[in-house]
């Protein structure tokens, strides 16, 4: 498993991935709100470290991190559940030193991905960032 730091001209792969993702796990988004974070994220992606990582030659996912705070990470949703978001997590806490993470509570796979994976949850709060209601569980690294 490779990564490269991501550069302006990964942009529309990044949407790309996302919106794919987005589509086959966060039913819970209203389409509304989906368009709206679609629009956000080109404007959120300056202020994080991207990565774009890499099996077999083949981009297969994106992670976005601030400091040691993983504000992102979404596969191909053919790559999903293979393994692949267990070995990123890995690097990204051994190589990146994450130690924090939030998760909409009501994407059921990735609440109980960040717990087995070693993550607590130490808060929630009813709405996302912008207001919006899914509520956000932020999760700690239990061994920090």
């Amino acid at each position: 498993m490779q990564n490269r730091k991501a550069t302006a001209n990964d942009v529309s792969l990044i949407i790309d991935i996302w919106e794919r993702s987005v589509m086959a796990t966060h039913h819970f988004l209203s389409v509304e709100d989906r368009q709206e974070i679609r629009k956000e994220i080109p404007l959120y992606l300056p202020h994080v470290d991207v990565r774009l990582w890499y099996a077999n030659g083949a981009c297969i996912g994106f992670s976005g991190i601030n400091n040691n705070h993983l504000e992102m990470l979404f596969l191909d949703p053919g790559k999903i559940g293979q393994g692949y978001g267990r070995q990123i997590l890995h690097s990204l806490i051994r190589d990146f030193h994450i130690q924090t993470i939030d998760v909409n509570k009501q994407n059921g796979n990735a609440v109980r991905f960040y717990l087995k994976s070693g993550f607590k949850v130490i808060r929630e709060d009813a709405t996302d960032s912008a207001g919006r209601p899914y509520p956000i569980l932020h999760l700690k690294y239990a061994d920090h």
